[in-house]
């Protein structure tokens, strides 16, 4: 009877797995897998780690003949080493991940990344469906026709293969062996050839184009963290309905709901649309301690967070209209912003 009993509630737990009632199977089906190759995958993993939503990412080995490689004969197997990155696409999106991966490497280079040569070093795009491939060649379209590079962008896009997971200390190796890591990231000119192309910060857009793309008061506020007059700008007493997204990246922000007259003269809200999307920076110039709100793709200066606003939040998001570009409600589906249409509905 006693082994009834204990045996019972075995096979009960199995079948709810089993018929996908498990809270932690349920939370597993939403996260997807995104992969890599930028060269040496010590230097891949740190950009991915911090994003809002990834919850890992491995270093290993794919695109080989071999089975089970390691780290002495993945190369004669044909193997490229690459990381795989487990995100929740509610909170990072396959084209954000697109975006910082073509900011870490030279896409140009057939014949390795930096100081490491060889094919194994090569970079490589492997989309896990159809709708990665689709995303992925349409960035590399995009990306090559802005220019960027000297030579034509050669990264190939490719599906997934069998991914082996690289041996333990190599996982994530700029924590474990960081005095070792630094020496080889400064002497591999990886990050030369990067602030080179993007600037120290890596932003999505190099400084020529954004004075070609913004006008002098954007650039001023976004790039170099100025203020606009208060009273006279677009959208401090903009009473339409809609969402607020950064001028340079296109991220959404904010939205009509949460906007009200802050008095200020400057467009005031009581919290984020999208949190995910919004940094906040100690800033201490002009001799006061203020939070600096900043965008995280576009890294836009947008204005300042005050504990000065009204309930629920307490909270008032001062930004600057030259930060921003307002996308009304009948044009969210058109502009790709559908997923926030439903909120304007009666």
């Amino acid at each position: 009877m006693k082994t009834i009993t204990l045996v019972l509630p075995f096979l009960f737990i199995c079948l709810l797995l089993w018929a996908g009632f498990s809270p932690v199977l349920a939370q597993d089906k939403s996260l997807k897998k995104a992969t890599f190759a930028g060269g040496c995958f010590w230097c891949m993993e740190k950009p991915f780690e911090t994003l809002p939503g990834v919850s890992a990412v491995l270093s290993g080995y794919m695109g080989g003949t071999t089975q089970n490689p390691n780290y002495e004969n993945y190369s004669a197997g044909g193997h490229l080493e690459v990381i795989e990155i487990t995100y929740d696409p509610e909170q990072t999106s396959y084209q954000q991940l697109l975006d910082v991966f073509w900011r870490q490497i030279d896409p140009t280079d057939a014949g390795g990344q930096f100081v490491d040569r060889g094919h194994s070093y090569t970079s490589a795009i492997f989309f896990h469906d159809d709708e990665q491939r689709d995303i992925a060649e349409a960035s590399k379209r995009v990306l090559g026709g802005r220019a960027i590079f000297a030579q034509p962008m050669v990264t190939p896009i490719l599906p997934v293969a069998a991914f082996f997971p690289a041996e333990e200390y190599h996982q994530d190796y700029y924590r474990q062996n960081p005095i070792r890591y630094k020496y080889y990231r400064n002497n591999s000119g990886r990050d030369r050839f990067l602030d080179k192309i993007w600037g120290k910060g890596r932003k999505l857009f190099t400084d020529k184009e954004l004075r070609v793309n913004l006008n002098k008061l954007q650039y001023e506020v976004t790039q170099e963290d100025g203020t606009e007059p208060a009273f006279n700008n677009s959208y401090w007493n903009n009473k339409q309905a809609g969402i607020y997204v950064d001028i340079v990246s296109g991220e959404p922000l904010f939205s009509s709901h949460d906007k009200y007259n802050s008095g200020t003269g400057w467009p005031s809200f009581t919290r984020p649309l999208v949190a995910e999307n919004i940094v906040e920076r100690e800033d201490r110039s002009f001799f006061a301690t203020r939070t600096e709100i900043r965008s995280r793709w576009g890294d836009s200066h947008l204005g300042h967070l005050f504990n000065d606003g009204p309930q629920p939040t307490g909270l008032r998001y001062c930004m600057n209209s030259a930060a921003l570009r307002f996308v009304a409600v009948e044009d969210l589906a058109r502009e790709g912003y559908g997923q926030f249409r439903e909120a304007f509905e009666p």
